[in-house]
């Protein structure tokens, strides 16, 4: 199953280990049992400390097998195949069961350590998921870490009849003791706070104990992640404040037009954009959510945690978030089939009838994602004609299993109170209402941009993005703005990390501009 080149480096990783591992694989006879079987022995055949124990007659999932240390009961298991994106949560399990140091901040690591109660936690995960590993690497570490918290992964499908009676209809979603936990990416961080109910007030407590900053970025994305590293180089002090570090990154799958990388992904571009900002005195304050914005010669961002941070500039850099139906039942039904991420939850439809909601290149390419997993997708596009680039409608057209509908108007989500069973819409030609019979609806009709909390602040256009000139400046003075949230034509990640980068430049000058005045009056008082 491993290539020679996979098996050579994971072998290399698997030096690192410092106890002996026990794989316990619970098998039947099916393909999938199989399958699992030659991974784990080609595995355990990679290092000396990996011992490969067989078991048909258990009453664990199957196929499945736990990682533990030779002894020990660790509450490490994968139910599925650990291969596409999860292979790395495999990687970092065999290392981490086998005594390798987890690369996690120390602070967590305690207050995971000190965790009490039991904690029974399942997540159901598919292999294209981009969102599924740091969930199941977080709750993996936990577990290992602290013996009261056990973990399973479950592939959902390889696991269907499971995924169908607990009506899982996104992913990750996780289960704490039998009940849910959370739906979507969650960081360590996070997952721990939640356990952990003093965290919060411990970490507002923190926050409102720093010093004023120079430079303050609102956000993490590419925008923030660039006016971070140009404002460090500066030597100026510098803080970002991000809800989750890398935005909207982090859930795209695909990445070809970044200028110098012909592909990557999204958590790649991420992790590398962290290093990099890491690599300067840049303080992170992550998993922070900005909830207003006070001017004045000291500018204050208010947090939901009931902490504030001061600064003297600032650069808004809050990015944006998908747009919703604004129709009924879209809420009713959110993750009981009206999703946002075709390649995270496509595979819980196999086989099933699904939407996709808009004809953009982000449309037009889920429809035909999704065309080789579901039965059959239907795309609607209000517009008369598909927005997409002409390769990608072609591609579309080319289906056997897509139907095209344009100038149609979603007008309601309908379901049985549990699950989406259709979607309604209008035909803008003639008026007439009609129906379409389905399991799934994926929406992918733009963002809007996080700047709820700016209004009466800052000047907004009527879509709600931040008016910005030439140079980043918004209506504030000291206030900066760049990327997805701002004026500035074509999202796209390049981009927003240049206005990042010009936004810090332009903040830079104006502390210059706006301190030299107080040095002077010091240097002709002393």
């Amino acid at each position: 199953m491993l290539d020679a080149n996979l098996k050579s480096q994971l072998k290399a990783y698997l030096e690192k280990l410092t106890q002996p591992i026990d794989i316990i694989a619970s098998l039947d006879d099916s393909a999938s049992s199989a399958e699992m079987q030659a991974l784990l022995k080609e595995i355990a055949e990679l290092s000396d400390k990996i011992s490969l124990i067989e078991k048909r007659d258990d009453r664990e999932r199957k196929p499945s097998f736990a990682l533990n240390r030779k002894g020990a009961d660790m509450g490490v298991r994968f139910a599925g195949i650990p291969m596409g994106h999860e292979f790395t949560s495999l990687v970092l399990a065999l290392l981490q069961v086998g005594g390798y140091p987890p690369k996690a901040d120390e602070a967590v690591i305690e207050q995971i350590r000190g965790l009490q109660g039991e904690f029974r936690f399942e997540t159901y995960i598919s292999l294209s998921c981009q969102n599924c590993p740091d969930v199941v690497q977080a709750l993996n570490l936990m577990a290992v870490l602290n013996p009261n918290v056990r973990h399973v992964m479950i592939d959902g499908a390889l696991f269907q009849d499971e995924v169908n009676e607990r009506q899982i209809m996104a992913v990750p979603t996780v289960f704490l003791n039998g009940e849910v936990f959370g739906q979507g990416r969650m960081t360590l961080e996070e997952i721990v706070a939640r356990l952990d109910s003093g965290a919060a007030e411990r970490e507002a407590a923190k926050i409102a104990q720093k010093d004023v900053f120079d430079m303050l970025i609102v956000g993490g994305g590419p925008a923030g992640a660039a006016a971070a590293i140009y404002s460090a180089r500066k030597g100026i002090r510098t803080g970002v404040v991000a809800e989750r570090f890398g935005g909207q990154v982090l859930d795209t799958m695909s990445i070809e037009n970044f200028i110098s990388v012909k592909e990557t992904e999204g958590p790649k571009l991420v992790t590398a954009l962290e290093q990099h900002v890491k690599s300067y005195e840049v303080d992170v304050m992550n998993n922070q959510r900005a909830t207003g914005l006070v001017p004045g010669k000291l500018i204050e961002v208010q947090l939901a945690s009931g902490a504030s941070l001061k600064a003297k500039s600032v650069i808004l850099a809050t990015g944006a978030r998908w747009r919703n139906l604004n129709v009924p039942g879209e809420n009713e039904y959110r993750n009981k089939g009206v999703t946002y991420c075709p390649h995270c939850d496509g595979p819980l439809f196999k086989g099933k009838r699904v939407a996709v909601i808009g004809g953009g290149n982000s449309g037009v390419e889920a429809a035909i994602d999704l065309a080789g997993i579901v039965a059959h997708v239907t795309l609607l596009e209000f517009d008369s004609q598909l927005r997409a680039d002409a390769v990608l409608q072609r591609k579309l057209l080319s289906l056997p299993n897509v139907t095209v509908i344009t100038q149609a108007q979603t007008t309601e989500v309908t379901g049985d109170g549990s699950r989406v069973k259709g979607i309604r819409y209008t035909d803008r030609r003639n008026g007439e209402s009609k129906l379409v019979e389905l399991e799934g609806i994926f929406v992918q009709i733009g963002l809007l941009p996080n700047t709820d909390f700016l209004k009466g602040v800052v000047e907004l256009s009527p879509r709600g993005e931040i008016e910005v000139d030439s140079h980043g400046r918004t209506s504030v003075a000291g206030v900066f703005a760049a990327g997805d949230a701002t004026t500035t034509p074509f999202k796209q990640i390049i981009i927003a990390m240049g206005e990042g980068s010009r936004g810090a430049l332009a903040a830079f000058d104006y502390l210059i501009r706006t301190s030299a005045p107080e040095e002077e009056a010091q240097s002709v008082a002393a």
